[in-house]
């Protein structure tokens, strides 16, 4: 358990570190806002020269002591480590000089990219965060909070509003011009399609739904030839009123073609699969 929590902490502050050298190697030199928060955080720096660390840790002391009451200590305390980190990097990266390191073209061209490679990175930093039950802070904690008292809300519309209002201020921030506003929104796109792909992970499988009347002789099949268990549940067919079996199987892609092949040993039997985009749980390889 101890183990578990050092290397959540370790990750936390990975994630956070990534995350901050990202906004001085691609956000900042690039004068655009990402999503959330920060991305207000960011068009004030860029009027008033407030740095974001300051403003973020500012904002996050007070959602973090609510989360700490009314949502959960563990995911508070972790939040709060991911904060301080990503805030306290913020202020001391000021004095590092990154300017050799910076992505940005002289002549404006392939700006495109800085969003692109600071929306995967951030991307990256929420999902593999928000697998070890913390947040990054800011919008994440208010959804918490308000999740806590209000399960009905969706999030997602909320998250989206102020997204789309950084996207909006863009505009009118860095000189109306409408290139930063494209950039915002590729940001929080792929910041949001890349942590929706880590959390929902990557053991990508199918699931076979077998209708038979002979369940035994292909759970064995199954058993002997794929190395897999199958679940059986009662089924009765509505034309014809006979009872059947259904059988549940959860196989790897690269098995589909021998699954197919075992199901055509057996006549009468009808099969459909499905994708499954995560498998969890503790398995034993058969003998």
């Amino acid at each position: 358990m101890l183990r578990r929590r050092i290397a959540d902490c370790l990750v936390i502050v990975l994630s956070a570190t990534i995350l901050s050298l990202s906004y001085y190697l691609f956000v900042y030199p690039n004068e655009f806002a990402p999503s959330g928060l920060p991305g207000f955080f960011t068009l004030l720096q860029y009027l008033f020269h407030l740095n974001v660390g300051y403003l973020t840790f500012v904002i996050n002391v007070p959602l973090v002591i609510a989360t700490y009451l009314l949502v959960g200590k563990e995911y508070a305390l972790k939040s709060a480590l991911f904060t301080v980190v990503f805030s306290g990097l913020l202020v001391a990266l000021e004095y590092v000089p990154l300017d050799r390191f910076a992505y940005y073209t002289e002549n404006g061209t392939s700006t495109i990219m800085a969003p692109i490679a600071g929306g995967v990175v951030s991307g990256f930093c929420y999902g593999i965060v928000m697998r070890r039950n913390s947040s990054t802070g800011g919008t994440d904690l208010v959804a918490a909070i308000v999740n806590r008292y209000r399960p009905e809300y969706n999030m997602v519309w909320i998250i989206f509003a102020i997204n789309a209002s950084v996207a909006v201020c863009s505009y009118f921030v860095y000189g109306f011009h409408f290139e930063p506003v494209i950039m915002c929104l590729v940001y929080c796109f792929l910041t949001s399609q890349v942590s929706d792909m880590l959390l929902k992970g990557f053991k990508e499988a199918v699931k076979f739904e077998v209708i038979t009347d002979q369940p035994k002789e292909l759970a064995a099949a199954i058993r002997i030839k794929l190395y897999h268990g199958v679940t059986e549940l009662p089924a009765k067919g509505s034309f014809t009123g006979k009872d059947k079996t259904l059988l549940i199987c959860v196989v790897n892609k690269r098995e589909i073609v021998k699954f197919q092949r075992i199901i055509e040993e057996f006549p009468g039997t009808f099969a459909y699969l499905t994708p499954v985009r995560e498998t969890m749980g503790n398995f034993r390889r058969g003998k």
